[in-house]
């Protein structure tokens, strides 16, 4: 009696977000037709890249440094706090040394620039998917906070414990704010508020609110609410 092939390895599901269509749609067609890929979704806004990770929750993010409702460093902050299992690659024509360095500490994985080849993209993709980070060699060369946080070695991703997001909420924690309030002040979803906290219990082993008020007095003391 002859056995069914084992299936192949999942493909490697990707979200798309930049605000040109034209470039959505040339990806689009380059990875779908590239085995082990496939796009499961695509989004030209930064309000709509964070619904849909929440939804799809993607192995990749393909994303622009630039977006029409914000830019990429905060897209990035905000959708690995709604899918902190997704890698973030940014695929961008912005090389100016301080674009790049605020990338590096943005908890993104890889950074390269729109002109690369198809089949660098392609191979870039499997690396940053296989959880090693990746920068374009041309950024490499002059930013040297992308070079010391990624390098070419297949280093765990090194930045600050919290992210820049994350470090907004110990001290309305310790102040007392609901998660409700907290989303009304910081202008976020109460939803998003809970996953910024629950990925800060995680950083810091921590498992309840009053931890997080004894970790913001011990290491953000004086630091303002807004």
């Amino acid at each position: 009696m002859s056995r069914t092939p084992s299936k192949s390895t999942k493909p490697i599901r990707i979200l798309l977000v930049d605000d040109h269509e034209v470039v959505r749609i040339g990806l689009s067609a380059v990875l779908n037709l590239t085995p082990g890929m496939k796009v499961v979704g695509q989004a030209s806004k930064k309000d709509e890249a964070l619904r849909q990770c929440a939804r799809l929750k993607p192995d990749l993010v393909l994303l622009d440094i630039r977006l029409p409702d914000g830019n990429g460093v905060e897209a990035a902050e905000e959708i690995l706090a709604v899918s902190p299992a997704s890698r973030i690659l940014f695929l961008t024509s912005f090389a100016d040394e301080h674009t790049v360095e605020e990338a590096s500490l943005s908890g993104a994985h890889g950074y390269l620039l729109k002109d690369i080849a198809s089949q660098a993209l392609v191979r870039a993709i499997k690396t940053v998917a296989s959880g090693q980070p990746l920068a374009d060699p041309r950024i490499t060369e002059h930013a040297s906070g992308w070079k010391r946080s990624f390098g070419s070695a297949p280093a765990p991703l090194k930045r600050p414990l919290l992210s820049s997001q994350e470090q907004r909420l110990p001290p309305l924690v310790a102040a007392g704010y609901t998660n409700k309030e907290i989303a009304q002040f910081l202008s976020l979803s109460e939803k998003t508020v809970k996953n910024y906290l629950a990925n800060i219990y995680s950083k810091l082993h921590i498992s309840r609110r009053s931890q997080v008020a004894t970790f913001f007095a011990s290491s953000f003391k004086g630091t303002p609410l807004a």
